[in-house]
């Protein structure tokens, strides 16, 4: 445990340049102290940095530098509510991300943790087996889209039968932003995505925000976590994840609606994959049994650090 608290480390924030827009950024710690410096990606498609907020204090843990970032259309970020579904792609985002990497001049070193969509995006970039990458971790993250609608729909119809007509008479009637469909929604999320009552204000923030503007996630994902009608409806990576050649470490919550199904072949076909359940929390571990999430990411980075990578 590192004797500086959060407030003491260096922190500064910034907008990159991509393409015609800006992208916004962080980086706690210092990326040039000999760490390995961790970039962490929200999920969404859509969602911003605030929720995944906590994993900054690993920074404070094990002296990394912790890079969190808006993806476009998204927090801090420019926004694009004009764009449509064509323009928000996987090839987009992992070009954002090359950018990053180069306007932090980390390209050469670093690891990755994506969160939910973030590890879909984190997949698709270790695939490609970029030569600095030299670690991964995929939080409640998936391989197939097909396969997590498929368990949402398991979870789903464990609901009250009253809560389920609620969502079936709303989605058949197109009415998505009606209360009474976002109250039966939130009871699923309380279940799957977030177990803590009230949420914590960052978890809040992000839902505010993409209340607010939901672009990206509307184009890509759908209107909810379980109904999944976007372009990425039917993406998945199962077929290429034996071409990940990193350390990887998978995470998930005992209620999480990545279940054990979603995350399997994740662990399965990455090789030489762990993966750690933990058994209190949903989609959040990082803020429902927090310390134990952050230190289980600490230390998974330490071990690949001490492997001399």
């Amino acid at each position: 445990m590192q004797d500086r608290t959060q407030a003491e480390l260096p922190t500064r924030e910034g907008f990159m340049p991509f393409r015609d827009w800006q992208t916004w950024y962080r980086v706690t710690g210092d990326p040039g102290n000999g760490k390995l410096p961790l970039v962490i990606a929200h999920g969404g498609p859509g969602c911003t940095h605030d929720y995944v907020d906590s994993f900054r204090e690993i920074a404070a843990l094990d002296g990394r530098a912790v890079i969190h970032y808006d993806q476009l259309g998204n927090g801090n970020s420019t926004h694009l509510p004009e764009k449509g579904p064509e323009f928000w792609t996987v090839d987009l985002f992992l070009d954002e991300l090359d950018h990053l990497l180069d306007h932090l001049g980390i390209r050469n070193r670093y690891a990755y943790l994506g969160q939910s969509w973030g590890g879909m995006l984190g997949g698709e970039h270790a695939v490609r087996r970029p030569a600095g990458l030299k670690a991964i971790i995929f939080a409640n993250s998936l391989a197939s889209m097909p396969t997590w609608v498929a368990e949402a729909n398991r979870l789903r119809a464990e609901l009250p039968a009253e809560v389920q007509q609620t969502l079936l008479r709303h989605e058949a009637a197109g009415t998505l932003t009606d209360p009474d469909y976002l109250a039966a929604s939130r009871v699923f999320y309380l279940r799957h995505v977030c177990r803590l009552d009230p949420w914590p204000p960052e978890v809040t923030r992000t839902f505010e925000l993409m209340d607010l503007d939901n672009t990206v996630y509307r184009a890509m994902n759908g209107p909810t976590e379980f109904h999944v009608i976007g372009t990425m409806k039917d993406w998945t990576i199962e077929d290429r994840l034996h071409l990940v050649n990193v350390p990887a470490l998978v995470i998930s919550g005992k209620y999480d609606e990545a279940t054990p199904l979603v995350t399997k072949p994740l662990v399965e076909n990455i090789p030489g994959a762990r993966w750690v359940l933990f058994e209190h929390s949903a989609h959040m571990p990082h803020v429902e049994e927090k310390a134990l999430c952050l230190r289980t990411v600490s230390d998974f980075l330490t071990g690949v650090e001490a492997a001399g990578v």
